[in-house]
């Protein structure tokens, strides 16, 4: 969804509200994808500072499907994702690469809705998430889920080449 910022420009503090739809359905951080799962409208207030610079301030709640550090299951994470932005027109994009503030989001007199959501995203993905805190995990020879039931992968034999490296953990535990 993109909102067009000119018919803010000619009158100095003048503020309009938006109330608009988020579009996104799929959010990548440059390595994954994840589901979005639930999404309200993203309710924005944008003011006119003067000079081509713009105050956007707003927030919206939505969640996403994201896959458990241990088990690997879909995990629904909520945000509530709170915008606090100085839009300056004025600057370059090689202005705004030096002053390492690269605002995708805004293209021309556009504001790109859907873009500004992603990045405020990027910033509040948490580091790891799991399912429950006793999350056991996954068999990390046979991939079951640990969660779900037990395998039968400890009471089998190890591969008899793999016998010395085994016998080297043994001393290493006696000592």
């Amino acid at each position: 969804m993109l909102i067009d910022l000119s018919e803010l420009f000619f009158i100095k503090g003048k503020a309009k509200e938006y109330t608009v739809p988020l579009e996104l359905e799929i959010f990548c951080d440059g390595m994954n994808d994840y589901k979005v799962a639930d999404r309200e409208l993203v309710r924005l207030v944008i003011t006119n500072q003067g000079d081509r610079v713009f105050a956007v301030t707003g927030e919206t709640r939505l969640s996403l499907w994201i896959p458990c550090a241990r088990c690997l299951e879909p995990v629904k994470v909520p945000f509530l994702l709170e915008f606090d932005q100085e839009l300056d027109l004025n600057l370059t994009d090689e202005a705004r690469m030096a002053d390492l503030n690269e605002q995708f989001y805004l293209n021309g007199c556009s504001l790109d809705i859907d873009q500004l959501v992603s990045s405020e995203l990027m910033l509040n993905l948490p580091m790891r998430v799991l399912c429950s805190d006793n999350c056991k995990g996954i068999c990390n020879r046979c991939g079951t889920n640990l969660n779900r039931g037990a395998c039968d992968c400890a009471g089998k034999s190890l591969d008899p080449r793999m016998s010395v490296i085994q016998d080297i953990f043994k001393q290493l535990k006696e000592v």
